[in-house]
């Protein structure tokens, strides 16, 4: 377990909500010469290590098929395409995840349906995904938000019964698990993030696309790659995403510590969940975030919900401790998507989410007397303490 720190606090230094560099510091031999074997091998695109590293992911989820990408928004880009959707089709989403997942539906030519989201795990809520389908629907994209597996029992089953594609966003959610699978398996495609502050990050950006489908992973691999089989011929429209050798060498460094640092993200919001618990006041109420069962929640964030935001926000900062919004402008919100619908999507959860979600340092390398330090100052902000 980890205990202690050289942390002064008279003069505290600033505590991240994320720290990708603690991560390199304590790989940094293994990480440098994995560096190394790359540059010395003169393969940079589509090498030994991504093929490796697509094998090792695979294995690890429990899975037939990894292809690996350029980013997750990639990831959902290719899922979509080799998926046949595009201009003329519907697909069904959440706001509360930021903008690149509608994003990603909109680059295809699709129309991002969005619906409003379970007021506990902040993950769509299946009744208000099947009160969306309509006639023009073809998928499901449900977002594993903060680390959080959605309701994949009510979503499997809807898409079965609607005949749609069930594709996961799992971007937050690497080794998260719904009744024992792996999230991301579950769907005809997974699609994961590995930008660096996710649970399992590159030092740069990187995403996978996963399937048991062959022929799915057969087009997918087809659309990373302008369409080509053999190479220079095209058999459909593709574009170009795809994993780089030093990214996939970090990476395969990196992915047999998944569990142990999912788990102590888990220890560290135990330890936040027993101590935070009894701030309300008669301005505000503390909320905090709740696992579902059946699913392995991941925290890779841990938000909260509370009151008088912007003002923990800043008195948090003052004490040297870093805080985030996950997210603050629901994608409904955002002006690139005025005037998209013919009326704007009404989610009364989504955008009172938005209003007073605050995400808390939480990354495998944090000490135990950091934790202690945020918990000790989030209790003096939220009761005005000096």
């Amino acid at each position: 377990m980890i205990t202690t720190s050289n942390a002064d606090e008279s003069s505290p230094a600033q505590l991240l909500v994320s720290d990708p560099s603690r991560s390199y510091a304590a790989l940094r031999a293994d990480v440098d010469a994995a560096a190394a074997r790359v540059f010395a091998s003169g393969r940079f695109i589509l090498g030994p290590e991504e093929a490796a590293f697509e094998e090792e992911f695979a294995a690890y989820l429990g899975c037939r098929h990894a292809i690996g990408v350029a980013s997750g928004t990639d990831a959902l880009r290719v899922a979509l395409i080799a998926s046949g959707i595009g201009p003329g089709d519907d697909v069904i989403t959440v706001a509360n995840a930021g903008d690149p997942t509608p994003m990603a539906i909109w680059s295809v030519g699709a129309v991002p349906r969005l619906v409003d989201v379970d007021p506990v795990t902040y993950t769509m809520s299946a009744k208000a995904a099947e009160q969306a389908i309509g006639p023009r629907t073809r998928a499901l994209l449900p977002v594993h938000l903060y680390g959080q597996p959605a309701d994949l029992d009510a979503l499997t089953n809807l898409a079965r019964s609607a005949g749609l594609r069930l594709i996961e966003d799992a971007c937050q959610a690497h080794g998260a698990a719904h009744r024992q699978r792996r999230v991301g398996t579950v769907g005809d495609f997974g699609c994961f993030s590995f930008y660096p502050t996710k649970n399992l990050g590159a030092f740069g950006d990187g995403g996978m696309v996963v399937t048991d489908d062959d022929e799915l992973a057969e087009r997918a691999r087809l659309v990373r790659e302008y369409g080509w089989k053999p190479r220079n011929r095209a058999l459909l429209r593709g574009i170009n995403s795809r994993l780089d050798e030093l990214q996939a060498a970090i990476l395969r460094v990196k992915l047999p510590h998944l569990d142990e640092w999912n788990a102590r993200r888990r220890e560290i919001a135990e330890k936040y969940r027993r101590a935070l618990p009894g701030l309300a006041t008669a301005d505000l109420s503390l909320t905090l975030p709740g696992e579902a069962p059946g699913r392995y929640h991941v925290y890779h964030l841990y938000v909260v919900q509370v009151d008088r935001r912007d003002e923990i926000r800043a008195a948090l900062a003052g004490r040297g401790i870093g805080s985030g919004i996950h997210y603050p402008n629901p994608a409904h919100r955002q002006p690139a998507f005025d005037g998209f619908w013919d009326s704007r999507p009404c989610l009364p959860v989504t955008e009172a989410l938005a209003q007073r979600v605050l995400s808390l340092p939480i990354f495998p390398e944090m000490l135990d007397d950091e934790i202690e330090r945020v918990v000790t100052t989030v209790r003096r902000v939220c009761r005005r303490e000096s």
